[in-house]
């Protein structure tokens, strides 16, 4: 998440996240929130909802999806933020400077995971039929722990769950009071430059259009791999990346290098050719599925 021109980083890495603690937390009381309630709640509010869920959190804890979600209803009803769901998702998204870094910086591109998605979609769902995240009250911003924006220390400091760290306006502006707007209703999701963007597999089926996220197909120039999530790598699985020493690349290299052909070979009466493993498959047969 980025917040206008308060997002110069003060700090990244393990440099961060030690600065990040030293952030007290706010003595202000955690509001419980009022749950969201709308009649005739557009889909593309839903479908928002779960981008937002799934590029922002989309391997984080069940309870770290669900205060994503929190915060984008949040900003809903703060006068301070559009009032509706892809008002909110998608603020910026055509400006220099975006609210949620995933609608600016090339994540829509990459289709996203099955299981991941279905997992947003329902908590989209349940957000949206007026469950409440309350261990983030009324927060509206979060960011990684590895990094420092400069407005975390403008902000009330909330809570952590998982890699975000959540906070809220300070004084009566962050008090559950102050979230008075009333929801809109329009729900309108920006249009995808096809021009700009190759796109594969025809529109979604259900809508007839190219949905972001779901129909676009990656750039040729994209080097991420296909099950990775809004641009980064999915710590939740056992393996890692790994690159061999130069030594042991040399010595895996030769290993698979061209061997000398005997003078006169002569071909066995009943053989069953089978290939050598590449080196590729000496790096990669101990990982996950795309991993």
């Amino acid at each position: 998440m980025t917040e206008g021109k308060s997002r110069a980083l003060l700090a990244k890495g393990d440099g961060a996240k030690e600065r990040n603690a030293t952030i007290a937390f706010s003595s202000q009381p955690v509001e419980t929130m009022r749950g969201f309630v709308a009649a005739n709640v557009p889909a593309n509010a839903q479908r928002c909802l779960t981008q937002a869920i799934y590029y922002e959190a989309g391997f984080e804890p069940e309870d770290g999806k669900r205060a994503v979600a929190q915060v984008v209803l949040n900003r809903v009803r703060h006068p301070a933020y559009p009032n509706s769901v892809c008002g909110v998702v998608y603020e910026g998204s055509n400006q220099r400077v975006c609210q949620f870094s995933f609608t600016c910086d090339g994540a829509l591109s990459r289709p996203p995971a099955a299981g991941a998605w279905a997992s947003a979609n329902r908590i989209a769902r349940e957000a949206l039929a007026g469950r409440v995240e309350k261990s983030v009250g009324s927060a509206t911003h979060y960011h990684a722990d590895y990094v420092v924006p400069r407005w975390a220390y403008s902000l009330g400091k909330v809570r952590q769950l998982g890699s975000h760290i959540f906070y809220r306006f300070n004084g009566g502006l962050g008090s559950a009071r102050a979230f008075s707007a009333l929801y809109s209703g329009s729900e309108s999701i920006p249009s995808v430059r096809m021009a700009d963007t190759p796109t594969s597999g025809g529109p979604d089926p259900q809508t007839g259009r190219y949905e972001n996220g779901l129909t676009v197909a990656p750039d040729v120039k994209d080097r991420h791999a296909s099950s990775d999530i809004g641009g980064r790598l999915d710590t939740t699985k056992e393996w890692r990346l790994e690159l061999p020493k130069a030594g042991r690349y040399k010595q895996l290299v030769a290993a698979h290098g061209d061997a000398k052909a005997p003078a006169k070979a002569e071909p066995a009466k009943t053989a069953t050719a089978t290939a050598a493993p590449g080196f590729g498959d000496l790096l990669t047969e101990d990982a996950e599925p795309g991993a």
